[in-house]
């Protein structure tokens, strides 16, 4: 567009005016001054006011407005659509919120429903700078093309670093689940490229600005498959102005004890069968003893005694009431001490509530319950069965087979729960104990992403932390690549404790080029063939070249070499085992790379991607090396060909595919 368009001009000078307004709110901000005698109420405000300058912070190179909205009459209004509000210093809105209301016909509105808007606009940009627009007039007929040239560049411009936030080019199906209230639950199941992680992030972000009160203080979590990931979308809710919602991985999230790493994979598949939750049930209500001797409480010159058989009345009236044995425990003292007071008012007494909290806390009583209800250590007693036959054969009995608890048994016992070598599986076994002791804190809503690769034992961790809130549940059923991976998303749903939720299907690809996503759907009748196949909306169906090679890292090496100078990304993506010859290959053509799972890994212009960490990543150019390898690196031929499925689905422009070994028969088919 010529720099001197009129029209352009005015909307860069309307731009810099919106960043100086921003930088003014922000400088208003800072000159707040604190006022209180009160230690605690001058942090938190300090808090709230370093929190409010985060949100206010403007990077020149991200556009502040990317849209406007022209309506129709009677109100004729124009509004700028943003990554956030900005006024001027009459508090006239210069810039609108993507998130507020009258926001979403920039989304959703078309020529058969314009929703009252005469002209949406949309806006490019080159490094931060304002370059075009585009006009769609949505009170004319419909066209034959459609397409937006801006839309369709920003969708397919080269990425490096992290994952960047979608606010512009967000779909209306995707828009759909983003803004759904609060009180829902919603499953996506999402084709690669499909932006499902992106929906997630987004969905967060339109939670924390429509119900602000509510989930800043119950909280909202994104839960990741890895550490990689997360540095990954780590920007993507800054960017948007959010920095209240944490990130973590299942792994963080469970780890009570220090994890070492996995097991054998058939002991860590047993370990995430939901069944273990009820030998886990079991095991914890087991402490619970059956009175044998009456409770007799020194008091003065009396010696008041409450028999066995009451004593045991009150605790099976306690196990029957479905509270947490954590409770039931911390009850015990005042329902004993309460039977004690009984027998003292039928002698005449008249004891009032600090009597029986005195005799709560005497040292009988106290030692009584103790006896009755122990203090349950959840890595203690899964330590105990895992290293007690017995023990676990009591708790697993009709539950599991001799077999299965045969192979729960530690070959070599350790010395102590704190010497043991945890798995995640048996992290997550110590949280679910953890939690039937004491209940587990409830958020307001988390995100769960990659969730078809939990068991259902992990699912129930990540359940509980949401109880009595929402969920946004991201996945791809075809892309389950863990020997536990969820069958389907209604099993999903059943172990996270949200059957009422809805499912969601995207199949539309914004991000995987058309010739891509065609030759790796090959794969879907084997690996997911209830699925409907992805289909590529992009107008560049990308390049993809599959080469037989003498030497297929020399290859690999030599195809890095050529793609340097393209712009965006390049992920090398090997199988785990070849990682090590990847890396000494790299360095011996004097290449800058790094490995995926560094810290300086998302900023890397070239990673080396080993297949079992490629889940949720894109890179602008894939050279991915040896299919076969990827499909023999795990424990059956289905897991295999879902690990290759998502490797070969992470190029955004171009993919190399390079083997020497035969190609997976269902890819030459």
């Amino acid at each position: 567009m010529p720099p001197d368009d009129p029209i352009l001009q005015s909307e860069q000078d309307y731009l810099r005016t919106s960043r100086a307004a921003l930088a003014v709110m922000r400088q208003k901000t800072g000159s707040l001054e604190i006022a209180s005698a009160d230690p605690v109420n001058t942090e938190f405000l300090k808090a709230a006011i370093w929190r409010r300058m985060k949100e206010l912070e403007d990077d020149p190179d991200v556009p502040l407005f990317f849209g406007r909205l022209d309506y129709l009459e009677p109100t004729e209004e124009t509004f700028h659509i943003g990554r956030r509000h900005v006024n001027d210093e009459a508090g006239e809105p210069l810039v609108v919120d993507w998130r507020a209301d009258i926001s979403v016909p920039f989304y959703r509105a078309s020529r058969t429903e314009p929703m009252g808007v005469g002209i949406r606009r949309r806006f490019g940009f080159t490094h931060g700078e304002m370059t075009a627009f585009e006009d769609e007039d949505l009170t004319t007929a419909a066209v034959v093309d459609e397409h937006s040239d801006i839309l369709d560049a920003e969708i397919e411009r080269p990425r490096s670093g992290p994952m960047r936030d979608i606010v512009a080019t967000i779909q209306p199906e995707q828009d759909v689940i983003v803004r759904a209230g609060v009180e829902d639950t919603i499953c996506v199941q999402g084709a690669p490229g499909t932006g499902k992680t992106a929906v997630g992030l987004h969905r967060a972000a339109y939670l924390l600005y429509a119900y602000r009160d509510q989930l800043s203080r119950a909280g909202v979590l994104v839960v990741g498959p890895n550490a990689s990931f997360l540095r990954y979308i780590g920007d993507v809710l800054p960017a948007l102005g959010e920095i209240e919602a944490k990130q973590t991985t299942v792994e963080e999230m469970v780890a009570r004890v220090r994890i070492a790493g996995p097991g054998p994979a058939a002991v860590d598949v047993l370990k995430g069968d939901a069944r273990m939750a009820e030998v886990l049930h079991r095991a914890v209500w087991s402490q619970v003893q059956v009175p044998k001797e009456a409770l007799v409480v020194p008091r003065g010159s009396h010696r008041w005694r409450v028999p066995a058989y009451e004593a045991e009345e009150l605790v099976n009236e306690l196990r029957t009431r479905g509270i947490r044995f954590g409770a039931g425990r911390t009850m015990l003292p005042q329902r004993l001490a309460h039977a004690v007071l009984l027998r003292m008012e039928a002698a005449g007494d008249s004891p009032d509530d600090r009597v029986q909290d005195s005799v709560a806390r005497s040292r009988p009583v106290k030692q009584y319950a103790d006896a009755l209800w122990p203090v349950v250590d959840p890595a203690k007693l899964v330590f105990r069965l895992f290293t007690d036959a017995e023990l676990l054969a009591e708790h697993a009995d009709g539950i599991l087979t001799p077999e299965e608890q045969a192979l729960l048994l530690w070959d070599k016992a350790p010395r102590s729960a704190g010497a043991a070598k945890w798995s995640v599986p048996d992290a997550t076994l110590i949280d679910e104990v953890a939690d039937l002791v004491d209940r587990t804190p409830s958020l307001g809503h988390v995100v769960l992403d990659e969730a078809q690769d939990l068991s259902a034992m992990q699912l129930r961790a990540v359940g509980r932390r949401c109880s009595t809130g929402s969920m946004t549940i991201l996945g791809d059923i075809a892309q389950g690549t863990t020997p536990w991976a969820t069958p389907s998303w209604d099993d999903a749903l059943g172990h996270l404790g949200k059957t009422g939720a809805h499912t969601e299907e995207l199949t539309a690809g914004f991000r995987v080029p058309g010739q891509v996503i065609e030759y790796a759907a090959r794969l879907l009748p084997q690996i997911a063939p209830h699925l409907t196949p992805p289909t590529a909306v992009r107008r560049a169906r990308g390049e993809l070249a599959i080469t037989r090679v003498p030497d297929s890292l020399v290859a690999a090496v030599e195809t890095v070499a050529d793609v340097l100078d393209r712009p965006g990304s390049i992920g090398l993506i090997v199988p785990d085992a070849l990682v090590p010859a990847a890396r000494k290959a790299l360095q011996d053509k004097g290449l800058s790379f790094a490995i995926l799972g560094d810290e300086d890994d998302v900023e890397a212009h070239v990673d080396v991607v080993p297949a079992g960490l490629a889940k949720g990543l894109e890179f602008d150019h894939v050279v991915l090396v040896e299919p076969a390898g990827i499909v023999s690196g795990e424990a059956d031929e289905r897991t295999g060909l879902r690990r290759l499925y998502v490797c070969l689905t992470r190029a955004v422009t171009s993919l190399a595919i390079l083997h020497t070994l035969d190609l997976p028969g269902v890819l030459t088919d």
